[in-house]
C-alpha cells in the first residue's frame, strides 16, 4: 500500500467530528498520485455528501466553466483533484449556507494528504477558510483582497471565490475576476493536463 493510499483510507475511516455532526461523517476526497491540479474548497455540499462525488452541485458547473474542462474530464483525469479543507459535509446552518470547515479536519489530514502527492504543481485556494489556511499570514485581510492579489501567490497557488451562486453580486462587482484570473487558470489548466 502506498502512503497516498494508507492516508486515503485514514481519511474514508476517520470519525474525528461524528459527535458535532448531526448526520454520519462521509469524508470527500479524489486525489490520485498523478494529482497535479489540486482543488481546495471549504468543505463539501449537502449534494456532494449524499453521492459522494465532489463538486457534484451547481457550483462545480461554475468551477469546470472556470478551469476551461468539461465534466468528464474533472471527474476521469487522474491530473485534477479535490480535497477541501474539511472532508465532511458540516451542516447547514438555519441562516443560510452551510457552517465553516471543523478546523478539526485540516488539523489532522491536510499535511499528511499533501505531503503524499508529490506531482502537485497548482493549488485552487477556493474560498476564504482555504486561502487563509494555505497562505496563513501571506493572505491579505479578507477574500476580494486576496484574489485581487492572485499574481503574487503563483505558481503553486491561485486563491479564487467560491463558485456558489452566493457569490454571483460578487463576480458583478469584480469583473476583473472573469477578465484576468479565468483565462490564466484556464490555459495553466490545458498546460497541466498535456503535461
Amino acid at each position: 500500500m502506498s502512503s497516498l493510499d494508507a492516508v486515503l483510507a485514514d481519511i474514508a475511516a476517520c470519525r474525528a467530528c461524528a459527535g458535532e455532526l448531526a448526520h454520519e461523517p462521509r469524508p470527500v476526497v479524489r486525489v490520485s498520485p498523478q494529482t497535479r491540479i489540486l482543488i481546495c474548497g471549504q468543505a463539501p455540499g449537502r449534494l456532494v455528501h449524499e453521492t459522494g462525488l465532489p463538486f457534484n452541485d451547481p457550483s462545480g458547473n461554475r468551477l469546470r466553466g472556470w478551469m476551461g474542462v468539461d465534466r468528464e474530464t474533472f471527474y476521469a483525469n487522474p491530473a485534477i483533484g479535490v480535497a477541501a479543507m474539511a472532508f465532511c459535509f458540516p451542516g447547514t446552518n438555519p441562516k443560510g449556507g452551510d457552517y465553516p470547515p471543523p478546523t478539526r479536519c485540516a488539523k489532522l489530514w491536510r499535511t499528511k494528504l499533501l505531503d503524499s502527492l508529490p506531482k502537485m504543481e497548482l493549488t485552487l485556494l477556493v474560498g476564504w477558510h482555504a486561502q487563509a489556511w494555505a497562505l496563513g499570514p501571506r493572505s491579505m485581510e479578507n477574500m476580494t483582497q486576496t484574489v485581487r492579489a492572485w499574481e503574487r501567490y503563483l505558481p503553486q497557488f491561485l486563491p479564487m471565490p467560491h463558485p456558489s451562486w452566493r457569490n454571483t453580486s460578487w463576480l458583478k462587482k469584480n469583473p476583473w475576476f472573469d477578465a484576468e484570473v479565468v483565462p490564466y487558470l484556464q490555459d495553466r489548466v490545458a498546460k497541466l493536463l498535456k503535461a
